[in-house]
């Protein structure tokens, strides 16, 4: 995730590839996902797979297949969160302070974690400890980054 919001940032931060700046299903996922995003996202992923390949586990054995799974894992791991949302009228960005509310935003700061666990599934089963402590991490360091987002006036909302 860290090479997609590596390479995501100046895009957004830029408005750079316009032409893919298109929701790829406004009636679906929101205005918020588009192509743009989603190619940006998959491609940072993609090339941080190859930057950090000798922290992978073992059994993967080919780190452009490897990648491509993580990559499309985490593009794919963000929308059933934003359908679910859309069906419940809650808009990009909002929040509902109700148990399911607060069920949403933890599960949305590390949703693409166990889709990667899925897409990963032709090459590697990862371990079940492996999904949980990497989905508890992420969702740790998405929430600090969102606060420290918010601190420097980058998000609207703390979290």
């Amino acid at each position: 995730m860290l090479g997609a919001v590596v390479l995501h940032a100046p895009v957004l931060r830029y408005d750079l590839l316009k032409r893919l700046k298109r929701p790829i299903s406004d009636r679906l996922f929101g205005s918020n996902k588009t192509w743009r995003g989603a190619l940006v996202m998959f491609t940072g992923v993609f090339v941080a797979t190859g930057v950090f390949w000798p922290l992978m586990p073992d059994e993967l054995d080919s780190w452009p297949l490897a990648g491509a799974l993580i990559g499309a894992g985490t593009v794919l791991g963000e929308l059933p969160n934003s359908f679910l949302k859309r069906r419940l009228g809650i808009g990009p960005g909002e929040r509902r302070v109700t148990p399911g509310g607060i069920a949403l935003v933890v599960y949305d700061q590390a949703d693409f974690v166990p889709a990667i666990a899925i897409a990963l599934l032709p090459i590697w089963t990862m371990p079940l400890d492996t999904l949980l402590l990497g989905f508890v991490a992420v969702a740790a360091v998405h929430f600090v980054v969102n606060v420290i987002g918010y601190a420097i006036g980058a998000r609207d909302q703390p979290i």
